[in-house]
């Protein structure tokens, strides 16, 4: 097969390696890729927000299947017109992605599904929503309501951290992002991520991870695209992973088809876990970044047989082969993040590394220049490690860390903390 992967960031290079594990991958093309995904696929300039110059390429360079990695392509409807040219596509339609690209859309469809998850209210004016803040009190949870790269959330503990936060989104800090807002009540418990495939009401559960979003260690301060992740997550039971099922997850893509907008792809059920009882924090219609590297670090070569069969509407004969094993993933940012950041560093140490199916040094933010690998993004690079134990996942995952040389970046000592002693 001859596939195409859309995107260039990490969970891409996790992608991106994993396929290539599968021996159905004849020839990779990833766009628009970074410099760790061109040593070992072939990296192309598109935009991959024109489902058009998409559709062309597909074309010109024979691809049998299309994974779309981020979020932004999927709202722009890049699946859809694949599909409508008789590709075969994982990702869902732009109307089906609405339940990352509108959270008051997603708290609709909670509502009529009856899926257990926070108290909101939806607001488009920001004097009526400061009326709501002061009238309620805090701590409680402010959000863009579209879409702003993982950034549109702001967990406030005081009435005037949420003014502040109304402030700037309805001032366009997150651009038309932050037009519309949520406000939600601030949901108490242990936060875990559930990801499924789905290919219209079939849906096949195909892994858990912890991450880590605040920058500072002991999850202090403020929250970022994520600093790390781990796999299996602990505080998914059976039980618990049975009820997000049959409370949230079924019936929710039971909605989306009886509104006639069916979802296929893989669905991101971010949960808060509190004395046994899931609710839905939010839906994102991608894998999460650094949760795929962890997921395909464990799943491996298989990745691309679950994909194509979501993508084929043959999710119903597919299976997960789980190994009794762990993951860990630790990310590299560059100093200042998620603020302001240099970008242009150079970063050394990764030629002599160790790189097999337990130890991946996945690039999120990066590009080559004059030979050197240099820093392009926040978060740069994700080093990643598979093991029996977490303990040994961790160990592995930062003996990867500290064999970078790159003064200018800076990690989470501590991801897994809630999971190790």
């Amino acid at each position: 097969m001859n596939i195409l992967i859309l995107g260039g960031g990490g969970r891409e290079h996790a992608l991106a390696w994993a396929v290539m594990q599968n021996p159905k991958c004849d020839k990779l093309i990833v766009a628009p890729g970074n410099a760790g995904i061109a040593e070992i696929a072939e990296c192309a300039a598109l935009d991959i927000l024109d489902g058009g110059a998409v559709v062309e390429f597909a074309g010109d360079n024979a691809i049998d299947l299309v994974i779309v990695g981020p979020e932004a392509p999927l709202a722009a409807g890049v699946a859809d017109v694949l599909r409508e040219e008789g590709y075969s596509v994982f990702g869902p339609s732009a109307a089906a992605a609405r339940l990352e690209a509108s959270k008051s859309f997603t708290k609709e469809i909670c509502d009529a599904a009856k899926a257990p998850t926070a108290a909101y209210a939806h607001f488009t004016d920001a004097a009526a929503a400061k009326a709501h803040v002061r009238a309620g009190g805090a701590p409680l949870v402010v959000k863009a309501d579209g879409l702003a790269a993982g950034k549109g959330v702001i967990i406030c503990d005081t009435v005037a951290e949420a003014e502040a936060a109304l402030d700037d989104m309805f001032g366009g800090v997150f651009g038309g992002a932050g037009a519309e807002v949520v406000i939600e009540e601030f949901m108490t418990g242990e936060e875990a991520s559930f990801f499924v495939l789905v290919d219209g009401e079939d849906v096949l559960p195909i892994g858990t991870a912890q991450d880590h979003k605040r920058v500072g260690e002991g999850d202090t301060g403020p929250n970022t695209g994520g600093m790390g992740a781990y796999s299996p997550a602990p505080v998914m039971t059976d039980a618990i992973t049975q009820k997000a099922l049959d409370e949230i997850v079924r019936p929710t893509m039971a909605e989306m088809v009886r509104r006639g907008m069916p979802y296929s792809g893989v669905l991101y059920v971010g949960l808060m876990i509190e004395n046994g009882q899931p609710r839905l924090v939010e839906y994102n219609v991608r894998f999460g970044d650094p949760e795929c590297q962890v997921l395909m670090m464990r799943l491996g070569a298989q990745a691309l047989d679950l994909v194509q069969a979501c993508a084929e509407g043959r999710l119903g004969e597919a299976r997960v082969s789980w190994a009794d094993d762990h993951a860990m993933t630790v990310v590299l940012a560059a100093a200042g993040y998620p603020g302001a950041y240099a970008k242009g560093t150079v970063i050394g140490g990764l030629e002599g590394l160790a790189e097999d199916s337990f130890h991946q040094m996945f690039h999120a933010g990066t590009v080559e220049k004059d030979g050197k690998v240099v820093a392009s993004g926040g978060r740069v690079l994700n080093a990643t490690a598979r093991g029996a134990t977490l303990a040994e996942a961790r160990a592995r995952a930062y003996a990867l860390v500290d064999a970078v040389d790159w003064p200018e970046g800076f990690c989470r000592r501590d991801i897994g903390w809630r999971a190790l002693p």
